[in-house]
């Protein structure tokens, strides 16, 4: 199959109705679905940094699909002619297996797993570099290609590259490539530590993206591969920034493997937001011997930039191409955002010249329900918008670069990232460790350096004592990699050695600006909102699964908004911080999964959310986020409510009323400088069920039992809520999580269907307990089985989420839903119909069985795992207990 035949045949394609909110002139172009934004087009998501170019030369396959796998070690694994007819056929994003959304407490396997995958290599990469990028793949590898090990790699979140031109495949030629993952606990690599003492889980497997690309033998460089200080690939930055201009420098590193010498140029072209070209640079022509690199230098000077900022996040185009004659050799574009930053200790964090205020957002651990890390781009870019839904600015990545398509999204959706270093409360002594740290520090700047939405580098460990030589050399890896104006700066906490004195902004506490021992920077709360007794018991107001109901969710987001309420406490200094966590995951060192997210681990929201959203100033409307004024009725008018009504609102006032008007009370919205921006509004003794009975019982006039917010903004009503009380169950109702992202037919992509429990009118009946029944017809898939509580899903706060995975045809599918005991007074099923779009880079895979992931949690490895006393548990967790006493939250 000819890639570009298949591409002009995709871009031919008319458009394609979706079910729910799926926009209908989503088209693919050339792999990728762009969004449309008043004419303006953004392709969603990058290929090893590149996001593709018309006529490049560069052929991109989608590799994810056919491979085998087994869980557990196997004798010569990556031997060519190992019969691995018997393994299961699965996609990659994969997990090794799948587990219940309560697997917290080192549940989940740990060792080795296996994958390989036959193929032949497709003819039109004749006399091109072909390799396979693997954005990342969990713990320790080994690779093979054709029985040869080929490459052994440590580390769980930075993309590895295998060429199968230097292993000898020709096209035409049929090969397997093996790949071993390891999953286990291993300290001499980042982050080191142990998973029964760590916070999070090193889910295992081919987790991430696979891959193949096939590019001319001279071309541009990958920016980690190319192993050059400040260099590789396209490093595009930025001097002279303003409103009126801007100066735009483009470094392209251009490689000859070959074996003759070849005489090219390097053409780069600016593409505005629109689309349209501004200005094409060719550099004169350079000869690259066999073996050679060359970096050729352009500058551009944009007059009156469209500048970058959350609430424009403003994208142009740098279309990179090599040139051989007429000819493009090899080519590929880069999404760049114009825009200055200043960090300044008297007027805080400063954008494109002028005040930002504070810098709010939260942490983001990629865990995922069931599927732990093994989440596709759409719910990338998904989760990424839900952040910014809540009114994030800032995300503080935990603790571990994340996947290129979230990067990819926080530039589109206009969000700040601070990248970390992977590390969590562990130091090695062992020289090797600090190289490896740093090795990790230097790769992610280099492949993260051209994303807009990078503001901070985290280059350190967490939560961890290191010494003083280590922070100073990971300071200088930052200053290094990006020795240019608008670097991103250099965070890490104020208490560790060195970092005082030397870092670019130190993290602390709303009130550590008022010290007389301040320090010099800027100070920022890493994680904000924990409350806990202690390390061990973990018990605390900020967190409550969304199961728990009403009472607790409310307790959680009026615990949030007190401790938001001191993010705005600043001399100036003090510039905002960071939640943890805004969505529920899996934790290793303790058996209960972390519950303080504002979403739960199926992205369903808390009350928490809409307290966030209302910290949102209504006149700042966002492109793609959810902004504007805002009204949200935390009650949910049952039998066990309590008296009082809570409301969220970032209006001037709210008007409540019940009965259909027959009562009403209006309250102001608090808006005090200095504080919370919008105070949770308390309307006292409000709710009466004895009252609200008396409608339906005697009066039966059950239809006046209403409750109505409005939000007013000068003396006009711009939001409304209207709730009512559930009565019995009568129906299920589906509805399908798209956020604007369809279903893509890549046998990998998977959206959240929910069903939901509701009466007569469709109020969801959030006190029913029922088990839930999915059954699918069509293109997809469910995730999981009863094994782990997929299917049957027991209903929580009136809903019960299912997982629907794509295969590779597209077309619709039906999901069905009912209830596990049936019968005349039971809610009646639910059906919903959505449909599936083609996947448009084509995918290279030879297995003619059925493309699919394990959808139950059983498996044939050894899972006997570790047993331990109480006193050796206890004393196992003394240590993170003592760390986090030294770096952990406050009050």
């Amino acid at each position: 199959m000819k890639i570009l035949a298949t591409i002009l045949s995709f871009l031919l394609l008319p458009s394609v109705a979706f079910a729910e909110a799926v926009t209908p002139q989503e088209i693919s172009v050339a792999g990728f679905f762009p969004v449309e934004d008043s004419g303006r087009i953004v392709y969603d998501f990058s290929v090893a940094g590149f996001f593709p170019v018309e006529d490049s030369g560069r052929i991109v396959y989608d590799f994810n699909n056919g491979w085998r796998y087994h869980l557990g070690d196997v004798a010569n694994g990556g031997a060519a002619n190992l019969d691995d007819s018997s393994w299961e056929v699965v996609s990659t994003p994969h997990t090794v297996e799948l587990l219940p959304a309560e697997g917290s407490g080192c549940r989940n396997y740990q060792g080795v797993a296996w994958y390989r995958k036959h193929f032949v290599m497709p003819e039109d990469t004749k006399g091109k570099d072909v390799s396979l990028h693997f954005e990342a793949v969990m713990g320790k590898q080994k690779f093979f290609v054709n029985g040869k090990e080929v490459k052994e790699h440590l580390g769980g979140y930075l993309p590895i590259n295998i060429s199968l031109t230097e292993a000898g495949v020709q096209p035409g030629d049929s090969c397997v490539v093996a790949v071993m993952a390891d999953n286990s606990d291993d300290k001499s690599f980042p982050p080191g530590k142990p998973q029964k003492t760590l916070d999070f889980t090193y889910h295992g497997g081919i987790y991430r993206d696979v891959w193949m690309i096939a590019k001319s033998p001279v071309a541009i460089t990958d920016a980690i591969e190319a192993n050059k200080v400040a260099g590789g690939g396209v490093f595009v930055h930025f001097d002279n920034v303003s409103e009126k201009g801007a100066d735009v420098k483009v470094e392209t590193d251009v490689a000859n493997s070959g074996t003759k010498s070849r005489k090219v140029y390097v053409e780069t072209s600016l593409i505005s937001p629109e689309g349209k070209l501004l200005q094409k640079i060719s550099n004169s022509a350079v000869t690259l011997k066999p073996g050679e690199t060359k970096t050729v230098s352009q500058n551009f000077h944009v007059k009156n930039p469209e500048l970058w900022s959350p609430y424009s996040p403003t994208l142009y185009r740098i279309e990179s191409r090599v040139k051989e004659g007429k000819e493009t050799i090899d080519g590929g574009a880069t999404r760049i955002g114009i825009r200055s930053f200043e960090f300044n200790p008297e007027k805080g964090f400063i954008l494109n010249g002028k005040p930002f205020g504070q810098l709010i957002g939260g942490n983001r651990h990629q865990d995922f329900a069931y599927v732990g890390n093994a989440v596709p781009n759409s719910q990338q870019w998904r989760d990424a918008k839900r952040l910014r839904d809540a009114g994030y600015t800032i995300i503080r990545v935990a603790h571990y670069p994340q996947d290129p398509s979230f990067m990819d999204a926080c530039d589109e959706l206009g969000m700040f990232v601070i990248v970390a270093t992977p590390g969590w409360q562990y130091w090695n002594k062992d020289p090797q460790f600090a190289e490896r740290v740093h090795e990790n520090t230097r790769n992610i700047i280099r492949r993260d350096r051209n994303h807009p939405s990078v503001l901070m580098w985290e280059p350190i460990l967490n939560e961890t004592r290191y010494p003083e030589d280590f922070a100073l050399a990971a300071l200088q890896i930052t200053k290094d990699e990006y020795p240019y104006p608008g670097r991103p700066i250099a965070a890490a906490d104020e208490h560790s050695a060195g970092v005082r004195e030397n870092y670019d902004l130190v993290y602390g506490w709303p009130g550590d600006d008022e010290r007389a021992d301040a320090p010099k920077q800027n100070i920022f709360t890493r994680e904000w909102g924990e409350n806990v007794d202690d390390w061990y018991a973990h018990n605390n107001d900020n967190r409550a699964s969304r199961s728990w109901g009403e009472r607790p969710m409310k307790i959680q987001a009026l615990s949030l908004a007190k401790t938001y309420d001191g993010l705005y406490r600043t001399t100036g200094k003090f510039i905002g911080g960071a939640q943890w966590h805004p969505f529920d995951h899996q934790r290793g060192y303790h058996p209960d999964p972390y519950w303080g997210g504002v979403y739960d681990a199926f992205r369903q929201p808390k009350y928490a959310y809409y307290m966030l959203r209302s910290q949102t100033a209504p006149e700042q409307n966002h492109p793609v986020a959810e902004s504007g004024p805002m009204v949200y009725i935390m009650h949910e008018m049952t039998q066990f409510s309590e008296p009082d009504v809570v409301v969220f609102s970032n209006c001037d006032s709210v008007r409540l009323s019940m009965y259909d008007g027959e009562k009403t009370w209006t309250l102001p919205v608090v808006h005090e400088k200095g504080h919370i921006p919008s105070a949770p509004v308390v309307f006292k003794n409000v709710w009466d069920f004895w009252e609200a009975r008396e409608f339906s019982y005697k009066q039966k006039n059950w239809q006046k039992v209403n409750m109505v917010a409005e939000g007013i903004i000068d003396g006009k009503v711009v939001a409304t809520e209207r709730k009512m009380p559930s009565r019995r169950s009568t129906k299920l109702q589906l509805r399908a999580d798209y956020d604007s992202k369809p279903l893509v037919a890549d046998g990998s992509d998977f959206i959240v269907v929910i069903a939901e429990v509701t009466d007569d009118s469709g109020h969801v009946r959030r006190l029913a307990k029922e088990n839930i029944v999915f059954e699918v017809e069509g293109e997809g898939e469910i995730i999981g089985d009863a094994s782990i509580h997929a299917n049957p899903r027991p209903v929580e706060w009136g809903s019960a989420p299912v997982l629907i995975r794509s295969t590779r045809n597209a077309g619709p599918i039906k999901i069905k839903a009912r209830v596990e005991a049936p019968g005349i007074h039971a809610p009646t099923p639910a059906e919903l119909v959505i449909e599936s779009v083609p996947a448009n880079i084509p995918a290279l895979y030879s297995d003619e069985r059925k493309v699919g992931q394990i959808n139950g949690s059983s498996n044939s490895a050894d899972r006997s795992g570790e047993t331990m006393s109480e006193d050796e548990r206890r004393r196992m967790l003394e240590e993170v207990d003592k760390q986090q006493q030294e770096f952990g939250i406050r009050k």
